[in-house]
């Protein structure tokens, strides 16, 4: 196994930094040469070049199983603890792909112009099926587990309040 969560204390970030190595050695193998910005960028996490041509990529995670898929949150809402009641959307002209990793190791790579202007999506359908590409590791599983939780619309569960 290339990376593990196993002794380590879940917390987004630390699953956001899984996604972004899970891209990272995803994208190196398929030929891209790989940046990170070297400050923080709210637009993307990465930028990739393939033969000249630069892409922008968002990298997101999920453990979120809902209706038989993985909810995949496409929207900011001000980090822990500190949301204000805004919701930075993904915007397709500041960023070129999505790249998913969700809590069974399935993986997209989909085009942003491909996901609407909502503030989430459901993979493992038929939608984003033909943007699938080679699972990684599975995600672990935060306690108590997602099957466990209650399915909460409010802001309690993206701070953590909930889980």
């Amino acid at each position: 196994m290339f990376w593990s969560m196993e002794g380590l204390s879940w917390n987004p970030r630390r699953q956001g930094d899984l996604g972004e190595v899970s891209a990272i050695t995803w994208l190196v193998r398929v030929g891209a040469t790989v940046c990170v910005p070297l400050l923080h960028s709210p637009d993307y996490d990465l930028i990739a070049e393939f033969e000249g041509e630069l892409l922008r990529v968002q990298v997101k995670t999920s453990v979120a199983w809902h209706n038989r898929r993985f909810v995949v949150a496409l929207c900011t809402r001000g980090g822990n603890r500190s949301w204000n009641g805004i919701v930075k959307r993904l915007d397709a002209t500041r960023c070129d792909r999505l790249f998913v990793h969700v809590g069974d190791g399935r993986r997209w790579f989909i085009p942003a112009a491909a996901l609407g202007g909502g503030v989430a999506i459901a993979v493992g359908g038929p939608r984003y099926s033909e943007y699938e590409i080679e699972p990684g590791e599975p995600l672990e599983p935060r306690c108590p587990s997602i099957d466990s939780a209650p399915p909460w619309r409010d802001s309690r569960a993206v701070k953590g309040d909930a889980l």
